[in-house]
């Protein structure tokens, strides 16, 4: 076996370590993780074509693409992540299994709510029935005002 070879195995095997850490870390790597962090990798993508190039940001005076805009989004998803973390370690400090899951698919919610806003900004129209499923979604884990 080369040199090369074996520094390949090792890296994979240190990212693959890593990777199982992380999905651990969230509370495992079950449909609600998998579901917000696709949700908020649509979004970042759906925001930065709304500014790259339609123009259309309501983020900068402009409508065109910030990298502070874009740094500022990156900082909430982090955030958010954050916050997923908390809700694991709550719901094992009290041995429930519904915080992290309530969270999660209140941020899904959030962020799919946002994603329709970028589609609408675009011009590309969506059925009404799908906005009025994630608001119902986000009210149910949440009673309080949205900060976005």
């Amino acid at each position: 076996m080369s040199n090369f070879s074996q520094v390949k195995n090792v890296v994979f095997a240190a990212l693959a370590a890593a990777g199982a850490a992380a999905a651990q870390a969230f509370g495992g790597w079950d449909m609600a993780l998998r579901a917000l962090l696709a949700f908020m990798a649509a979004d970042y993508v759906t925001g930065l074509l709304v500014a790259a190039v339609f123009r259309r940001s309501p983020k900068t005076e402009r409508g065109a693409l910030s990298s502070r805009a874009g740094f500022i989004g990156l900082v909430k998803k982090c955030d958010i992540l954050l916050l997923v973390l908390l809700a694991v370690m709550l719901d094992r400090a009290t041995g429930s299994g519904f915080i992290r899951a309530g969270v999660c698919l209140f941020f899904t919610a959030n962020e799919g709510l946002s994603i329709l806003e970028n589609l609408g900004l675009m011009g590309v129209p969506y059925p009404r029935f799908l906005r009025d499923m994630l608001e119902a979604l986000r009210k149910n884990g949440d009673d309080g005002e949205d900060e976005r």
